[in-house]
């Protein structure tokens, strides 16, 4: 019987399932696995000088593929601890992470050995399965096992932590075949006619988008059925690329982080679509003030524990929302909402026009959402953008434009900073035809700013913009409205990001004013070199979110 090592029988696991590339750091705990990848060459191999960053990568290019997106903690103990921040992020953005996790060797197990920590209870409470592998034959249906269960039902991230020993020890060759997916279908036709009803008889409908429409590559479903009963569309936080910008019917992103078109049409609906959405708290903040409280609402989802868990559905089915809008497109009549539709297409109309006017705000420093309409004026139509979190890319969430599906990548849930460069890294990865812009604000950016080396050493050519106010801003925003403007931490001082990109061999471009940040980005996309653009922008335009979590302060 032929043997090869466990690592090698991992590889040919990956390999099997469409994993083109993986992310990591190298470490000694799994060199058998690196050994089969460099011998074989059909998996190409992208090292982050992080393994936080390793692993924003790969959930990254996970949003992207649509497969699980692996990233190798190669190293046990301090390696795979640094991935706790990627993991838990891919948790709560509902992204399939398979993190092969090295672990020290069996026979020194519970041993104070060196760099052992338990790994497994570590990341259990932030994964879909957190699993050691004891036994060597067991590796590859265990790895098969992972892949299927990250990208079943409601994504997200596992870790199988192997030990060191396993990936030397010699196992039977494996010849594997591709992890296959069950997928739930449509609502059921009863569903379907219940919820065609319910529209039809509406007065103000919406629909509400999410992010089910991403994963199942549902666009054009979406699209079609906005057209063919002419009602308005919102996308739930971080989905604002569901429907094409500019399209008629749609209004961009709703909830605390949309625009108040959005916003308003999901409070007034008297019968609300949610579909792939699960109006969790970053959409809607769990409030009235975002859905109304008389809103009859229809709720589809993959994941059924979230359909009217926030708020009461009158039809709750668990379906997946791509194969729902396809069979309500053949179902549904268009109801009667004429005054509806007039309200809205005027509403539009009122919000591009100020969209026009920040794109026209001419102060030094640069005002944010002057810089965002140049970005916005100056992507190409194919673009990929990846946000991070923070003060500026609050403004950000609804004021971009993404025309093609998958163009926008963000933190979604977990609001960590430090996503977005490493993001746009993965998705470049994915799509490397693709230009990827990466927006951020300069606290973002000195998280991870060595993967810029990264991007250049692998080939993935990024624009990284960074829009330096040199401050935390949201807090800064919350220390000034709530404290009194006694300022303390909230203020930092960055050195020039542009500089740096160019000693790591890339392209550094300083912008000084308005009219500048829009040609700034055309040029960095054109020149196909991983480049950072920066400039300062009025440190005084903050904004604050998350006021209730400060009305009892006092302010005196």
């Amino acid at each position: 019987m032929t043997k090869i090592t466990g690592g090698e029988a991992a590889y040919r696991v990956l390999k099997a399932n469409g994993i083109d590339t993986v992310f990591g750091l190298l470490g000694g705990s799994m060199l058998e696995l690196y050994d089969a990848m460099y011998k074989d060459g059909a998996i190409a191999y992208v090292g982050a000088r992080d393994e936080r960053a390793a692993g924003h990568m790969a959930d990254a290019w996970a949003r992207m593929t649509g497969k699980p997106g692996v990233v190798l903690g190669a190293q046990a103990g301090p390696g795979v601890v640094n991935l706790v921040t990627a993991v838990a992020e891919a948790q709560l953005a509902y992204s399939p992470l398979v993190v092969i996790a090295g672990a020290i060797s069996r026979c020194d197990h519970a041993k104070d050995t060196f760099q052992e920590v338990d790994q497994v209870a570590l990341f259990a409470p932030i994964s879909k399965r957190s699993v050691m592998v004891s036994d060597a034959a067991r590796l590859p249906a265990m790895l098969e096992d992972a892949i299927r269960l990250a990208n079943s039902g409601r994504r997200g991230p596992v870790v199988l932590h192997v030990p060191r020993d396993l990936f030397a020890e010699a196992v039977p060759a494996n010849d594997p075949q591709p992890v296959n997916f069950a997928r739930p279908g449509p609502a059921a036709p009863d569903d379907v006619a219940a919820i065609a009803e319910l529209l039809t008889g509406a007065e103000r409908p919406v629909i509400f988008a999410g992010g089910g429409f991403k994963w199942g590559r549902g666009r054009d479903a979406l699209t079609a059925l906005a057209e063919q009963l002419e009602v308005p569309v919102v996308a739930s936080t971080g989905h604002a690329d569901v429907m094409r910008h500019g399209h008629p019917w749609f209004a961009g992103q709703a909830g605390p982080r949309g625009n108040w078109v959005a916003s308003r049409l999901t409070k007034e609906a008297d019968v609300m679509l949610v579909l792939g959405a699960r109006l969790g708290f970053n959409s809607t903040f769990h409030s009235n003030d975002y859905v109304g409280l008389q809103t009859r609402i229809a709720h589809v989802d993959i994941d059924g524990s979230a359909v009217g868990r926030y708020f009461p559905a009158e039809i709750a089915v668990q379906a997946d929302a791509r194969l729902t809008a396809e069979a309500l497109a053949s179902t549904a009549r268009k109801p009667q909402t004429h005054d509806w539709r007039a309200a809205f297409a005027a509403d539009m109309a009122s919000l591009r026009a100020e969209r026009d006017e920040e794109a026209q705000i001419a102060t030094l420093p640069i005002h944010p959402r002057r810089a965002l309409a140049e970005i916005r004026a100056a992507l190409p139509e194919d673009a990929i953008v990846t946000l991070d979190t923070g003060n500026t890319c609050l403004q950000a969430a609804d004021r971009l434009a993404h025309y093609e599906p998958l163009s926008l990548i963000t933190p979604l849930d977990f609001g960590l900073v430090g996503f977005g460069l490493a993001a746009a890294i993965g998705a470049k990865a994915a799509m490397p035809e693709r230009p990827v812009v990466a927006v951020m604000g300069d606290g973002a950016i000195g998280y991870t700013m060595i993967e810029i080396q990264t991007a250049i050493q692998y080939q993935l050519p990024i624009v990284v913009v960074v829009l330096d106010n040199e401050a935390w801003g949201a807090e800064k925003a919350y220390q000034q409205e709530f404290y009194g403007g006694r300022l303390l931490g909230a203020e930092i001082q960055s050195p020039r990001f542009d500089k740096f990109a160019e000693l790591c061999g890339g392209q550094g471009i300083w912008v000084n004013g308005p009219g500048e940040v829009g040609p700034a980005l055309t040029r960095a996309v054109a020149s196909n070199q991983t480049t950072v653009i920066q400039g300062k922008i009025d440190p005084k335009a903050l904004m604050t979110l998350r006021k209730d979590l400060f009305k009892t302060v006092d302010q005196d």
